[in-house]
This record gives C-alpha cells, structure tokens and sequence, in this order.
C-alpha cells in the first residue's frame, strides 16, 4: 500500500510538470497521424514511471555477473537470434515490466558494462548490418550511444563519428571513453562538421552511414518547465524536415518487412503509408520509441 501510494504521488508531481504547451501541439499533430493509436502513446509518454529502458552490454569489459542477474529477474535478448543479421558480439537485453537500472559514472580509465538506451535505437544499428572491415560514418553521433552499438556488431575499417554541436561532441568523446578501449578510440575519427558538408569533404568514403538526424526529441521536451522554450522548440521542429532532407541525396528505401515481422514481439509499429519505414510506437509493456527508422540505399542512376 505505502508503495501504490509513493507512486501515485510521484505521478500527480509529474502530471504537475508536463508542458501544456507542447502535450497541446502534439495532441492537434498526432491524433492525426496516429489515429486512435495516440491515446495509448500519449499515455505512455505522460507516465515516465511506464517508460522501460534496453540494457546494451559491452563487450570490451562483459558483465557476466549482471548477465546472470538480468536472466535472474526475466530479461531476454532482443529478437533471441531470429533476425537473419544478428551479430553474437551484440547482447542487448530487455525486460517485461518497466525497471530502470542505475546509469554507471563515467571514471577515467574504467571501461563502463552496461549502456541504458530506448530499445527502438537499436534498430537502425542491425538495420545498417555492418560487417567487419567497412568503412561506416555516424553522421549525427551524439551522445554516442549508437556508435558503441555499432561496435558491438562489428569491427569496421574505419569509424567516423561526427557531431557538429559542439556541446554534445564533448558528450559524445566521453562516451566514446567510456565504453571503447583506448587502442580501438584512437582508430576512430571523430570530427565537428555539419554533416550536411561531410559528403564533400569526404567523397565516396564509406560503405555504409547511420544518420540519426535532429529530431524532435518528443520525451523530454513534453517535460519542459519553460514554456516560452518550448514554444520555441516548437517552432524549430516545424524546420526540423527540410534538414533532415539536406543531411540526405539520391536515395531509394529499402523494404524493412522482414525486420518488422521479426521484431513484432518486442515493438509496436503504427502504419506510414510509406514505402520502407518502421514507426515505432510506444504501448505498455513495449514503451520504445517513438522513432522512425528508415533504410535507404544510394540511388547511383540520380
């Protein structure tokens, strides 16, 4: 009873501090888009306490201990190894019930075991199936949390992750830090370009690029306690398509039918209408995303 108690209050405090500004532009926007889906998303979205977070082990300092200790408390690996491009090297682990574990602090010179992320990130990760010795670009990097899942995957030729703010770059190397071993840090690139000009300053490059371009961030700004910020943030997310489309050129989509199918047990996808996109879409007991994932290829006859 004193727990059912604790969380309803923690709850009311929330309620308290979701910004009608932006719960308003969301509900004019994706009741549209989501049809009667948005109910439930908006739901989970207003309900941090609903929300789960994936668990990304890291390979180069494996916590088997906590491997057993997730096993212990019901976890299992996303997909189990049904997905056609799985690398063993890769473990990520989601649980049934929302549970978040403790973020580990960064600490010079110690390799952190674990990294907390929404598990719908992981999907354009496997999506790019990197393979071991290629070339690959992480065009939008920060806060790093994808380049370490590429790593997982693979050990590719040639890493470069480029993050043009410049706040988040200093995120981004301490990620990098804490995660990779300094040997494999100092064979990856790390740059401050707009990405939109990468494509000139490196031409033909890369056999493969993950774009995880500006987005809107929808989660946290929902919790903004600066209305007039998010008014203005709202503003900005209006532009947020044609950059998007800037950081892109000459692409065709490839179909992700496969992957979704695959995937279904552990995401929930709303309908596009688009040809060869995921949205993913949160719902309880499967809170990812939202996130769109798309899987393009070079269009070489534009």
């Amino acid at each position: 009873m004193v727990l059912t108690r604790l969380k309803a209050e923690s709850e009311r405090k929330l309620a308290k501090q979701i910004c009608k500004v932006v719960l308003d532009h969301f509900e004019k926007q994706y009741s549209k888009e989501l049809g009667d889906s948005w109910n439930t998303v908006r739901d989970i979205l207003t309900s941090p306490s609903c929300w789960q977070h994936a668990v990304l082990l890291n390979r180069f300092n494996y916590p088997f201990d906590l491997e057993k200790d997730l096993h212990f408390k019901g976890y299992h690996t996303l997909f189990q190894g049904s997905l056609p491009y799985y690398p063993k090297s890769m473990k990520c682990y989601l649980g049934r019930i929302p549970d978040r574990m403790p973020s580990e602090r960064h600490q010079m010179g110690s390799l952190k075991k674990y990294y907390l992320l929404n598990a719908a990130s992981v999907l354009p990760v496997l999506a790019l199936e990197l393979q071991d010795g290629e070339k690959v670009l992480d065009l939008c990097a920060a806060p790093g949390g994808k380049s370490v899942a590429l790593l997982q995957c693979a050990y590719p030729g040639y890493l470069h992750c480029n993050e043009y703010d410049s706040l988040r770059l200093r995120w981004l190397r301490q990620t990098l830090e804490s995660f990779i071993p300094q040997s494999l840090v100092n064979e990856i690139k790390v740059s401050e370009l707009d990405g939109r000009e990468m494509g000139d300053a490196e031409p033909e490059t890369f056999d493969k690029v993950l774009v995880d371009a500006p987005c809107s961030n929808d989660r946290s700004w929902l919790f903004s306690s600066d209305s007039q910020k998010a008014a203005c943030r709202i503003s900005h997310r209006r532009k947020l398509p044609v950059l998007q489309i800037e950081l892109l050129s000459n692409m065709v989509p490839v179909d992700m039918t496969d992957m979704a199918r695959t995937c279904s047990r552990d995401f929930t996808f709303a309908p596009t209408g688009q040809e060869g996109g995921l949205l993913v879409i949160p719902e309880k007991g499967k809170a990812w995303g939202p996130m769109y994932v798309a899987k393009l290829k070079k269009s070489w006859t534009a």
